[in-house]
């Protein structure tokens, strides 16, 4: 199998520079290292960890075919997924990380200082809490969330931070297109419109991904995000 820059590169055009690739060594080495003390995924080897996050995280790149949004926003990082990738691709953009989970959080600040990062910030907070923050509330050109969450769930938890006019992006798996079909009527609720859905298939990796882009069409009614736990115990349909 071809290496994992390869794949990339095969999938999307991304050609990734020496600086970059270092990067991605000294963020695979971290992140295998902190994951035999401090449970942050699920994928505990260098392979799984190319494919199903470095290369999964960076195919949202196809999302901006004329270039990085100025800011960037990843609800739910876990240990920096989609985010620090797509940092490591586009190093002026300002990215902000969120993730409820402190020792998630902790390596994700160890990694930026590893790998000399600027421009980052990182929030320890649910995501209903920061969608209706003022300082972080439709600030944002993108939107990421790679959190195992239904549709309009995770829909409820983006489009709130996106500037009218900007894109949230979802990176999931093969039930992607009845789910989207499904989400339509809570995606319009939210001020968004389903946009794009593009089909992945990364060698090495079974089963289909898809890239899933909502257009924010217009401002998220005030109502949205509810309270901490509301959009998960009662979806938007």
């Amino acid at each position: 199998m071809p290496a994992w820059e390869e794949i990339l590169c095969n999938l999307t055009d991304i050609r990734l520079t020496p600086d970059q690739l270092e990067r991605f060594s000294i963020y695979e080495r971290e992140l295998l290292d902190w994951n035999t003390r401090v449970n942050l995924t699920a994928i505990r080897d260098a392979e799984g960890v190319r494919l199903r996050h470095f290369v999964d995280s960076l195919v949202c790149g196809l999302a901006f075919p004329d270039g990085p949004p100025a800011n960037l926003v990843d609800v739910g990082t876990g240990a920096g997924f989609p985010g620090l990738p797509l940092k490591i691709l586009w190093p002026d953009m300002k990215l902000t990380l969120v993730e409820s989970v402190g020792k998630k959080l902790r390596f994700c600040e160890h990694l930026v200082e590893k790998m000399g990062l600027a421009g980052v910030s990182l929030i320890n907070a649910r995501a209903e809490t920061i969608g209706q923050d003022p300082a972080h509330r439709e600030r944002y050109q993108a939107a990421v969330g790679r959190a195992v969450a239904p549709l309009p769930v995770l829909a409820e938890f983006l489009l709130p931070l996106v500037k009218p006019g900007g894109l949230a992006l979802m990176p999931r798996g093969s039930d992607t297109p009845q789910e989207a079909e499904a989400a339509t009527g809570a995606i319009r609720k939210l001020g968004g419109d389903p946009g794009k859905l593009l089909p992945i298939q990364i060698p090495g990796v079974e089963g289909q991904r898809y890239l899933l882009v909502l257009n924010k069409k217009a401002r998220t009614p005030a109502l949205y995000p509810r309270l901490p736990g509301t959009p998960a115990k009662s979806p938007l349909s």
